[in-house]
């Protein structure tokens, strides 16, 4: 079913007979993005795009998660749910959307931290989040689908099972994870970065946020070294190894959600050459000199951390 922004808005009773503003926002890759000013207050309007379900987008979880993330103040406050449509109204963030180059700027590592923190410990999410789950669960869709997907991916899931091995020694407490740091859904208003874009969050193990976010980012080695100094205080090695595979699963999630994409989106966006850029990366890193030291360093025991 495809929804538009002026179904929305006819839902919405608070609104009627005001003056309407509505303004197409660019850059999101899995929905229709509005700004709407009503009466000169801005809201924020996300429409679901096309068969987001083959994505593992589960709205009630968004919306459970983004009423938790609002109640620690590091994300937007739901105005209206409208949940027959699937669509939540929240307040609009008067602030820069970042992008990779001012995440990249002094501090701003350290100011990332600030704000994971603050959501780490507040309440925990409707569902858990796994990244391994999450690719078996993209490969049943491209199977039962019959999509195309990079010719060298299945041979690359052996190591994806070292990964996941060494990564489980020692386990980690999960805590209430974006699991989708873009920097197009980090806002900063001058004092304070704000998350927004809750659509894969979940309960994870913080060095999955903070691997996740350094491969979005582009972060270099001294920026790993930043955000995870500034998270948990000290930049350790056992910890730096295990943002690093988390990183690289994190185009192997990507990889196979660009291959969905490629078949179910409306959107008008080269999904295709998305998933190789994001698998060719993720290749990059597995071939690397640096691996093997990942691997061996993530599976020493140590004490599990806790946010």
């Amino acid at each position: 079913m495809t929804i538009t922004i002026e179904e929305v808005i006819q839902k919405i009773d608070a609104w009627r007979g005001k003056p309407l503003d509505i303004q197409e926002m660019t850059g999101g890759i899995t929905n229709e993005n509005f700004r709407v000013n009503v009466d000169g207050q801005s809201y924020f309007v996300s429409i679901p795009g096309a068969s987001t379900e083959l994505l593992a987008v589960d709205r009630d979880n968004k919306y459970f998660n983004t009423m938790a993330a609002a109640a620690v103040g590091v994300g937007p406050k739901i105005v209206h749910h409208l949940p027959d449509l699937h669509v939540m109204v929240l307040e609009f963030i008067q602030g820069d959307t970042m992008t990779p180059e001012t995440m990249a700027a002094p501090g701003m590592p350290g100011r990332l931290a600030q704000v994971l923190r603050v959501l780490h410990a507040g309440s925990r999410f409707l569902h858990d989040f796994n990244v391994f789950r999450l690719v078996e669960f993209y490969l049943h869709i491209a199977d039962e689908q019959k999509l195309r997907i990079p010719d060298d991916y299945r041979s690359r899931m052996t190591v994806q099972r070292r990964m996941e091995s060494a990564i489980s020694r020692p386990v980690f407490t999960s805590v209430p994870c974006t699991n989708d740091l873009v920097a197009e859904n980090i806002i900063d208003d001058g004092q304070n970065l704000h998350l927004i874009d809750f659509d894969y969050s979940g309960n994870n193990d913080p060095c999955s946020e903070l691997g996740n976010a350094c491969q979005e980012l582009q972060y270099n080695e001294d920026q790993y070294a930043e955000l995870c100094a500034a998270y948990f205080g000290e930049p350790r090695r056992h910890l730096l190894a295990r943002m690093h595979l988390y990183a690289i699963m994190s185009d192997f999630i990507w990889t196979l959600w660009g291959a969905i994409q490629h078949k179910i989106s409306q959107l008008d966006l080269d999904f295709w050459s998305y998933a190789i850029g994001r698998w060719e990366r993720a290749l990059g890193q597995l071939d690397s000199n640096e691996f093997p030291g990942w691997l061996e360093d993530a599976a020493r025991e140590e004490k599990s951390y806790d946010c």
